[in-house]
């Protein structure tokens, strides 16, 4: 979708050349006639002074002067299409095919939307020519689509035998998020307003809104910042707006070090916690687990076909979804079916054998992950994520069991006597799940959780609150046995330099954090490509600061790559004799991992362990004359 004014339109365009009509002409007429009868009252009334105000508000070309009362123009979305086959008029009526519109059933819901083509337009350059009907083949404007589309979507005449084209992979995803404010708190919704319209018009943008209710724009990187809020204050918030500092996204894992302190619980394995909730009701096992590394991967690719095998097992399970294309349930089915048409289509059988397969090549002897893929419970965070819930007692629902064995197990619980004063533990097995969502989303571990658990006959709702904390708490608890580790995001820079710069660019690199990938001359040129990987958190004043180095020889080019580990502990203290006699109890060597995690926490308003608010004072003295 492509925002164009409402003056920039066809429609509205005065054709320059053409002779006027008699309307026109009597109306330009009209306005001279006011313009002079206004300027001799004010030669009666203030002499030459007066007519010399009055001639120079008078227009001579026949055009209004524009009034400051005048309305604000409006901005229109232009959807930018290709015609694949058949011919497409002004006037016709099409369908929208949402994002989860699947050609097998094309009548389910959300049943699709009927639009009917308000106007179609050959894009010239930045100008729009009106066109009656395109045939196919061609590339073109079309509106009436507002409200229909949110970034992407697939236009077709009737329902039955069409395909599904919607989704875009973008080349950069959005990585960067400012939280935006307006300075007059009267200018809110024309804010909010102003967002949703970018966020159609910039297909790499992204609109949310936190839980803590701030108004966050998701962008590509810092360039693309400072053009998404340039277009927000002059174009479609029209009003003052604040941004704040740009925050940049982290992920967390676990890892097997040396210097990892003792297991809190020395009888158990490393990694298992034993929680009982406050009504001492019910006990919870559970045991965190890094998963290898291949496995990481591998469902890192793999997310698409995840959600798409949750989102069929949902579709079964419901009658009825939401029919909203803001929601972020459809976002995120846009950018799955986008990944999916890029890799192709893969059925849950081949998916559990390529997974086993992974798992077997990552770790061949070792007996806890041989039976793992049929256990699985769940992906975490967003049940499409790198993290998996493993059910060793056979309480929750297997994510990956086929559709008979699934029909079997629940017809075998509904056959299952019960009691009316006892609960089962199959009882708090979407409560469980939920704990891990929840667990995942917010400290993202990279880990594998078994469970197992016992309860009393106690009501469930009032036991729903208390096993869903427990669950959260003991898998953040089993995170910390292990040794964390912080995942940065990356950038991709290519610089093309010569031999003068060459060394000014590597001290830039180096002195952000950067890492040197490849060196290559370009034959023929005294310029040198240059391959290097940059924190995005180090990137912000990188292109200003290159080019000031370099005077101007030198402009990187940054792409969002990917997360890299950062191989520091967080929670690292001296503790060896060689360490203590080094370093001293205090650590004086700058811990990087610790810096990034104090910056997060300061930004959420919490505690910063080891802090000092005051580092230098001296006693004020009073002095006397």
């Amino acid at each position: 979708m492509v925002a164009v004014r409402a003056s920039e339109l066809p429609q509205n365009k005065r054709k320059t050349g053409g002779s006027m009509t008699g309307d026109e002409a009597r109306e330009i007429a009209r306005r001279k006639r006011a313009e002079i009868e206004k300027a001799r009252k004010a030669a009666d009334e203030g002499g030459l002074n007066g007519i010399a105000e009055a001639l120079d508000n008078t227009a001579l070309n026949g055009e209004q002067e524009v009034s400051p009362e005048q309305p604000e123009e409006v901005e229109y979305l232009i959807g930018f299409a290709r015609l694949y086959s058949g011919t497409l008029s002004v006037g016709d009526a099409v369908y929208v095919l949402p994002p989860k519109f699947s050609p097998a059933n094309p009548h389910a819901a959300p049943e699709p939307q009927k639009v009917t083509v308000t106007g179609l337009y050959l894009m010239m350059g930045r100008g729009l020519e009106s066109l009656a009907s395109v045939p196919a083949g061609a590339v073109f404007g079309i509106a009436g689509l507002e409200g229909h589309i949110l970034k992407s979507g697939t236009l077709c005449s009737q329902l039955e035998g069409s395909i599904n084209l919607a989704g875009m992979k973008m080349g950069s995803q959005p990585i960067v998020r400012v939280a935006l404010e307006p300075v007059n708190p009267g200018d809110l919704d024309k804010m909010i307003n102003g967002m949703r319209l970018l966020e159609q018009s910039d297909p790499c943008a992204v609109y949310e809104v936190l839980e803590s209710g701030e108004h966050v724009i998701l962008t590509a990187g810092e360039l693309h910042l400072e053009r998404c809020l340039k277009d927000l204050r002059e174009r479609f918030a029209k009003c003052e707006i604040q941004a704040g500092e740009p925050i940049v996204p982290y992920r967390e894992t676990i890892v097997s070090a040396s210097e990892m302190a003792a297991p809190k619980e020395k009888s158990l394995p490393r990694g298992t916690v034993v929680a009982v909730t406050p009504s001492k009701q019910i006990t919870v096992r559970l045991r965190v687990q890094p998963l290898p590394a291949e496995v990481c991967d591998f469902l890192e690719k793999s997310r698409a076909a995840i959600g798409q095998f949750y989102a069929e097992r949902k579709a079964k399970e419901t009658t009825k979804q939401e029919d909203d294309p803001d929601s972020e349930t459809n976002r995120d089915h846009e950018a799955t079916l986008a990944h999916t048409q890029a890799v192709g289509p893969i059925s849950l059988s081949d998916f559990k054998t390529r997974l086993q397969n992974t798992f077997a090549e990552a770790v061949p002897e070792s007996d806890l992950w041989s039976k793992v893929v049929d256990n699985i419970a769940a992906f975490g965070p967003r049940r499409t994520g790198p993290n998996v819930l493993i059910d060793q007692t056979g309480s929750c629902q297997k994510f990956l069991q086929e559709e008979q064995k699934l029909h079997n197990s629940k017809s075998d619980e509904s056959d299952e006597p019960q009691q009316s004063n006892s609960l089962r533990v199959k009882d708090f097995s979407d409560k469980i799940l939920y704990a891990f969502q929840l667990a995942t989303a917010q400290d993202v571990t990279i880990a594998a959780v078994a469970e197992d658990e016992t309860s009393s006959g106690e009501m469930l709702g009032r036991l729903t609150g208390e096993i869903i904390k427990t669950v959260r708490d003991a898998i953040r608890q089993g995170f910390l046995d292990w040794s964390p580790r912080l995942l940065l995001a990356m950038y991709s820079c290519e610089i093309q330099a010569s031999t003068e710069v060459l060394g000014r660019v590597y001290g830039v690199i180096t002195r952000r954090r950067g890492r040197i990938v490849a060196e290559s001359l370009n034959e023929g040129t005294p310029f040198f490509t240059i391959l290097s990987v940059l924190p995005v958190a180090e990137s912000f004043g990188f292109s200003d600061e290159i080019r000031k180095r370099t005077s101007g020889a030198a402009s990187p080019q940054l792409v969002f790559q990917g997360f890299e580990m950062l191989d520091e502990d967080p929670y690292w203290v001296p503790f060896t004799e060689d360490e203590l006699e080094d370093l001293g109890e205090l650590a004086d060597k700058e811990n990087v991992a610790k810096r990034y995690m104090d910056k997060v926490r300061v930004r959420k308003g919490l505690a910063v362990k080891g802090q000092k608010l005051v580092r230098d004072a001296e006693k004020q003295k009073t002095l006397k004359r």
